[in-house]
């Protein structure tokens, strides 16, 4: 229930008061955890993080001024793949700040790297594989990037997000 409020919140209050950053620039957003984030290990639960990662990728559009236009254009996004990797645990009522970047894309997906850190240090790095969709159909990744006003070159991948990228084709090749 309180990510529904932390929900409102960012659509009341933070989209509204957020820093402007570039398509590439990376997006911060803070956060604390709450006792009911928190399993009975004392830590956040693993079922948290992908759902305050979905607030920070909203935020993130926010920050890059796209929000708006891509809620009026009825593109939504749809998170085709996520791997986590998880360093260290984050504790009842500590501070964590999510940072989230748009780390490249290919002629179908694009890729976003997500990590908690604290005073701590680095919690988790993720790694996410999306699209955007409108009327069901997907929203051609040109589009997307022409739309976010960007004219460069794509990026290229990080060895990491490359290796991954290998080997969820492989399991798609292996289990279809």
């Amino acid at each position: 229930m309180n990510l529904y409020f932390r929900l409102i919140w960012l659509f009341l209050w933070r989209v509204r008061h957020c820093n402007r950053i570039g398509f590439l620039d990376v997006s911060r957003i803070e956060y604390r955890a709450l006792p009911s984030d928190c399993d009975i290990n004392m830590h956040l639960t693993n079922s948290r993080y992908p759902a305050f990662m979905d607030l920070a990728r909203t935020y993130m559009l926010a920050e890059m001024g796209l929000l708006k236009r891509f809620l009026k254009l009825k593109w939504m996004p749809i998170v085709n793949a996520a791997e986590f990797t998880y360093i260290r645990d984050i504790k009842p009522l500590q501070k964590f700040t999510i940072e989230s970047r748009v780390v490249g894309w290919d002629d179908k997906y694009f890729y976003i790297d997500q990590r908690f850190v604290s005073e701590r240090g680095l919690h988790c790095i993720v790694h996410v594989r999306g699209v955007f969709v409108c009327n069901r159909k997907q929203v051609p990744i040109i589009e997307l990037v022409r739309e976010a006003g960007y004219e460069g070159d794509a990026p290229e991948l990080s060895p990491e997000v490359q290796k991954w990228k290998a080997f969820l084709q492989l399991k798609k090749e292996r289990n279809t």
